[in-house]
């Protein structure tokens, strides 16, 4: 199974998630994209589900050497996530990471602006909160953003992914409810799951941002 691209990926996340609320709906749907990425996946949930639409900035803590593998991540002010079998398989402490997590909080917060132009961040206690991204594939960005969503008291807390690998299942009391598509048996990278998985810019973030309403 392969996406045609991010929009199609994200109509047919939709379409689950609509299966998933007969009968019961979302109450005061939010949906929140990781971007990049994840915003073009989102904004087809977001029409669908007539929902806000808003980004969490996570940002990824990569090994040494190797920027693109994940062993932890960031978001806000929260205590870094890390892998911790990652870690022991480097042979490295979380402390080894100071300087890395401090520039890639300061990114957070500088994407955070860009990204939302002067808006406040949305509500996020007592509604449902559906994060949405491309794939999944450790799974340590999304964790770092469910743990931070979780503390902010939401009554739902869903994960909506079109493919993820079966490292990227988050552990039970991170999400209410996980939504993915598809979990191949043998999983490498997220965009050889997609026909076009072309990067997106910081541009068409804000530029897909604006297309959708945003209230929250």
């Amino acid at each position: 199974m392969r996406f045609q691209n991010r929009r199609q990926a994200g109509q047919d996340l939709a379409a689950a998630l609509l299966r998933r609320a007969e009968g019961g709906g979302y109450v005061d749907p939010l949906v929140l994209a990781l971007p990049r990425g994840g915003v073009p996946v989102a904004a087809e949930i977001a029409h669908a589900l007539r929902a806000p639409l808003d980004v969490l900035v996570v940002r990824k803590i990569g090994a040494p050497g190797q920027p693109e593998a994940g062993v932890g991540a960031v978001v806000g002010e929260d205590p870094p996530v890390f892998d911790q079998e990652a870690l022991a398989l480097l042979d490295m402490t979380e402390y080894q990471f100071t300087q890395a997590v401090a520039r890639q909080r300061a990114e957070v917060h500088r994407l955070e602006s860009l990204y939302r132009e002067g808006r406040p961040a949305p509500r996020l206690r007592d509604r449902t909160v559906i994060l949405v991204d491309d794939g999944l594939a450790t799974g340590v960005t999304a964790r770092a953003a469910l743990l931070h969503l979780r503390r902010h008291s939401p009554a739902r807390l869903v994960l909506a992914i079109p493919v993820c690998s079966g490292l990227g299942v988050v552990r039970q009391h991170e999400a209410d409810d996980v939504i993915c598509l598809h979990q191949p048996e043998h999983f490498y990278a997220v965009g050889e799951w997609y026909v076009d998985f072309g990067q997106l810019s910081d541009r068409e973030v804000i530029d897909t941002l604006r297309s959708v309403h945003t209230r929250a």
